[in-house]
């Protein structure tokens, strides 16, 4: 059966990781490694992530250099066959995800994996903020602007190993980089699952300030390039105005 290592980046995360955690924990597919990579945290992080213990296959806890060099690091300590990224602050939709998610790829034979989310109040994580309808991929959609939601994204080891980690020359849009790499450049078999399969609190790295969401699309000019790619002239504004729409969307 098809082993799932989920890494969870963690630092000074004690308001929320144990949600995190709990939604790792309580799947009921069985074939699960949990990594937790946690950079050194200085409150109550860690104490939570001890109660745990039974639970979490690994724990690495030391200074890093950003959250995408913590990603590198829980993807090259992952044994499974396919990896998934669950932030410290978002959390499992339902218990069935990695059920999902396991049969997914093994009916498609698929490389890569995403679905749907939503963002949620950080206090009251019951309230939707707004919902990411994905859609299923179509070959040339990241010149439209189209990126999948990368808290929902697995990929499978070999293609990591084959195609390489996080840029962690970039600091906002090492995500994008690396899936526009994937999908895009090297045309990774890729499935949609409909469904959604990840909450995100509101108030992320990324998109916390209008600063860091222009850094971020500077960032997203210098992930084409790295890639020997060009965007189309609307590329790189229709992709944060798409977000738009979704605040129109409802839970399905």
């Amino acid at each position: 059966m098809l082993k799932i290592s989920v890494i969870t980046i963690a630092y000074n995360s004690a308001e929320t990781i144990e949600d995190t955690i709990r939604s790792v924990v309580d799947q009921d597919y069985a074939h699960v490694e949990y990594i937790i990579v946690d950079g050194g945290s200085k409150d109550q992080t860690l104490n939570i992530i001890d109660r745990y213990k039974d639970r979490i296959a690994k724990v690495i806890s030391e200074k890093d250099e950003g959250i995408y060099d913590a990603m590198n690091k829980g993807i090259r300590a992952a044994t499974g066959q396919v990896i998934g990224i669950l932030n410290s602050d978002d959390f499992y939709a339902h218990r069935k995800v990695l059920s999902h998610v396991a049969a997914r790829f093994e009916t498609k034979k698929c490389d890569a994996l995403y679905a749907d989310l939503v963002y949620v109040n950080r206090e009251n994580t019951s309230r939707i903020i707004r919902t990411w309808v994905a859609g299923e991929y179509k070959p040339g959609q990241f010149l439209r602007g189209w990126m999948p939601p990368h808290p929902t994204f697995f990929m499978t080891k070999e293609k990591y190993e084959t195609f390489g980690l996080y840029n962690t020359a970039l600091r906002s849009a090492a995500d994008y980089e690396l899936m526009l790499r994937y999908i895009h450049k090297h045309r990774v078999h890729v499935s949609y699952l409909p469904e959604v399969v990840t909450k995100m609190r509101t108030g992320g790295q990324s998109n916390v300030t209008l600063r860091n969401r222009l850094k971020a699309n500077m960032e997203d000019r210098v992930a084409w390039r790295m890639n020997d790619l060009k965007p189309s002239w609307y590329t790189l504004t229709w992709k944060p105005l798409s977000k738009i729409f979704q605040y129109f969307r409802r839970k399905r």
